[in-house]
């Protein structure tokens, strides 16, 4: 089939290429010139595992291309993914949709009739039906998209599920014939109303930022306790009803979207009027955020009381592995903390460096996690990537001007570095070295 992605961030480039790869014919749209150039010529403009391959396919068979005209789209195919950015609105943290209705605003006056534009972004309940107004002619319809960053491309072309909401079998007939590769490879498709599919994302993320939450609330009461909360959440998530993914204390979550869709959800639900069976997630942002604040002041304790005239490494610069996305990224917001309290703060990140050092030109960087620990009186493990899990503890004590560590994210072996003569410290734990 040929289909067009309007939006080619994050979400449209990751869509347009795989669709491409599954042997649609399509054409990804953008305003923003430069990075279609850079789509066109095979080269994704963010780091993300497997894109760049299935990219430089996808524009050397000829089934993907790029442009920058909606009235071309409508020419090109009659099937149109939307895929533009809702970010929060200040403020409020309601999901902001100009994006998305200009995007329909541009689309509409092309349209044929019959057309069916598919929104992939993440909304508000209603919004199809808001956008169906703006389209005469035309069926909206939802599919929301759950990518993961740093396995988006898996998340695509191998999806835990498929969610088309639509308001005719005519519309969800051409969702099942474009993703019918998927289908057949056994990815289970849930068929609903356009309603239910906007609310499918937010609901989803917003559960899964509680489970963090909860259990880093359950990290603070350890830390008042004395008890571990990795044992806790180990024991935890034993029960089948509970399982263990997500149960992950440390340094909380940041990103594009969770945040962005709690927020979200409880602003939609409170202009319903519904607001007290959300009140809880604005607890679940507030446990979030002071998650950075308890990893500031235990590297503080550790310093003795002060970031003054300290030198302190950090390890990780994006809010997630496998990414180099720093949008609301926890390690960031700790290193540029200490900082501003008076550290020399020099930081490592194996590909999100570019994007920290535009965002957070006052800190420095190093190529490398040596240069980054030279002479450092704390190092800070704010970002799991599977390298610092690889490092040798004994070596790197040799850099350091003193052994101290705080693992925010759990993920290091605290016996080998405490065996190897570091002090370790990790929220929710007790003394471990």
């Amino acid at each position: 089939m040929r289909l067009t992605v309007i939006g080619t961030g994050y979400v449209g480039a990751v869509h347009a290429a795989c669709l491409a790869d599954l042997g649609h014919e399509v054409l990804g749209v953008d305003l923003d010139a430069e990075r279609i150039a850079e789509l066109a010529a095979g080269r994704p403009p963010f780091y993300e595992p497997g894109l760049d391959a299935l990219l430089k396919r996808g524009v050397d068979t000829g089934r993907l291309r790029f442009g920058t005209s909606q009235a071309e789209a409508a020419r090109f195919a009659d099937t149109h993914f939307l895929c533009v950015g809702t970010p929060p609105l200040p403020g409020t943290g309601a999901a902001d949709l100009r994006y998305v209705e200009a995007a329909a605003d541009g689309l509409a006056p092309h349209l044929t009739a019959g057309a069916l534009v598919v929104g992939k972004s993440t909304v508000p309940v209603g919004t199809s039906a808001r956008l169906a107004a703006r389209l005469p002619g035309a069926e909206v319809a939802w599919n929301p998209e759950f990518l993961r960053e740093g396995c988006a491309v898996r998340d695509t072309l191998r999806p835990e599920r498929i969610v088309v909401g639509t308001s005719s079998p005519a519309a969800e007939a051409r969702l099942r014939e474009i993703y019918a590769p998927l289908l057949a490879a056994g990815a289970p498709l849930i068929a609903t109303d356009p309603a239910t599919a906007e609310l499918v994302k937010l609901a989803s993320n917003s559960f899964l930022a509680t489970k963090v939450s909860f259990v880093n609330a359950m990290s603070e009461i350890c830390d008042a306790t004395g008890a571990d909360v990795l044992t806790l959440v180990g024991a935890m998530g034993e029960d089948t009803r509970i399982g263990s993914r997500f149960l992950a204390p440390g340094l909380g979550f940041g990103g594009s979207c969770l945040p962005k869709d709690i927020r979200a959800l409880a602003a939609s639900v409170e202009g319903l009027g519904l607001g007290g069976s959300v009140a809880f997630l604005r607890e679940v942002d507030a446990i979030n955020s002071r998650q950075r604040d308890r990893t500031v002041e235990l590297a503080r304790r550790l310093l003795g009381g002060g970031f003054a005239e300290r030198n302190v490494a950090v390890l990780g610069a994006a809010f997630k592995p496998h990414s180099d996305d720093v949008r609301d990224s926890p390690a960031l917001a700790v290193a540029e903390t200490v900082r501003q309290a008076g550290a020399q703060v020099r930081v490592h990140d194996p590909e999100a460096v570019d994007n920290a050092r535009a965002a957070c030109p006052a800190l420095q960087f190093a190529p490398d996690v040596t240069k980054t620990c030279e002479q450092a009186d704390l190092v800070l493990h704010l970002t799991e990537w599977p390298q610092y899990q690889e490092l040798d503890p004994a070596a790197l004590a040799t850099v350091v001007r003193a052994p101290l560590l705080v693992d925010a994210r759990h993920t290091l072996d605290a016996e080998s570095w405490s065996e190897a003569g570091w002090t370790v410290r990790a929220p929710g734990r007790p003394r471990l070295g």
